[in-house]
């Protein structure tokens, strides 16, 4: 039998919830609560049951999970609600709005003996399974550093996101995405220094983009960046390796690889650039690289949904587990600190 999603939030995202449901082997949402209670739901499903009150959805018997789709700053409270009422949990990114907060909700789960975990789903995006393979796969030798950034020109939307109370911004919006995926490319490896700026050019009270670079123990480095006034946009993941370097343009997957095939230090003929000549940037001759499409890779985010019931029967292991929250949030709290003081970051023991 399916286990039984009671969705709490029908904006954007709990439409698109639904939509990815339909497609599980193993969940289904069958109740909604939302507190706009004249919305209709009857175009996205005849048979998904409308509550009136949180309550009321929290009490359905039947009801196997709870999956909060609220603005940011409401998530605590809904998941802590819901893991005392027997019910097992998914949230919306970001978890919370500081690691105290998400503390407190792991403390609920292990109480009360339910799962919970968080919808971290740009993990399932291909430009980043695709750099992720190429790296796996030693395409590009050993990583140096990598760059990867997400950018547009229309701001920030008209809604809670540009408040500071319901959680909003860029860093909790997009920055928490770009966080988590990055610490995949450098596996049993730890921050030693952090340093973010966070923007605010629009003038809300909230960042409209930022920039964090993080450092390593074994001196390789992350560049990560949002940006929301940007009109012509910059290569989404740029990937440095030391025999070769590979690009992925957008989310269209516009890009290619460059590997090395002769020798790397091998002497340049000097060339004339703009008012100066230059060895250190003349061209490599053909015969020294290659260039290859990207790689191909599947992708499924209904894993996430299905995996989490599996989980919940003690047939899997979680996909997003409690410690990579723990040290995700510890992450983001310590990039608000960083552009608050205009300040790097030192984590003596590594994080």
């Amino acid at each position: 039998m399916k286990k039984r999603i009671g969705l709490v939030g029908f904006g954007g995202m709990g439409k698109q919830h639904i939509k990815r449901i339909k497609e599980s082997k193993y969940t289904e949402v069958t109740g909604i609560f939302d507190i706009d209670t004249e919305k209709d739901y009857s175009t996205i499903s005849s048979t998904i049951k409308k509550y009136h009150s949180l309550e009321d959805l929290l009490s359905e018997p039947t009801i196997d999970i709870i999956l909060i789709a609220t603005p940011n700053d409401t998530h605590k409270t809904i998941a802590i609600q819901a893991l005392q009422a027997k019910k097992h949990v998914i949230s919306e990114k970001p978890v919370t709005l500081n690691s105290k907060e998400l503390e407190e909700i792991l403390a609920a789960a292990e109480k009360n003996g339910r799962k919970f975990t968080v919808h971290q789903n740009r993990r399932w995006d291909e430009n980043f399974l695709i750099t992720k393979k190429l790296l796996e796969e030693n395409k590009l030798g050993e990583l140096l550093y990598v760059e990867n950034r997400v950018q547009g020109s229309r701001g920030i939307p008209k809604d809670w996101r540009r408040e500071k109370a319901p959680g909003g911004g860029m860093l909790l919006d997009w920055g928490v995405h770009l966080v988590d995926r990055i610490l995949f490319l450098f596996p049993n490896q730890k921050i030693v220094r952090l340093h973010a700026t966070l923007n605010y050019f629009l003038g809300h009270e909230v960042d409209d983009g930022f920039k964090i670079e993080l450092v390593f123990d074994s001196s390789k480095k992350a560049y990560l960046e949002v940006g929301t006034t940007n009109f012509i946009e910059l290569p989404e993941w740029y990937t440095v390796g030391s025999l070769g370097t590979a690009v992925i343009e957008d989310f269209e997957l516009n890009g290619k690889y460059v590997t090395l095939t002769g020798e790397l230090a091998k002497e340049a003929v000097p060339i004339e650039t703009g008012a100066g000549l230059t060895k250190t940037m003349a061209p490599r001759n053909d015969d020294s690289i290659e260039t290859f499409p990207l790689p191909h890779v599947e992708s499924n985010v209904v894993e996430f949904y299905d995996n989490f019931a599996l989980t919940i029967d003690g047939k899997s292991e979680p996909f997003i587990k409690a410690e990579e929250l723990l040290r995700l949030t510890a992450i983001i709290d310590a990039c608000f600190e960083s552009s608050k003081k205009n300040e790097t970051i030192h984590f003596q023991n590594g994080l």
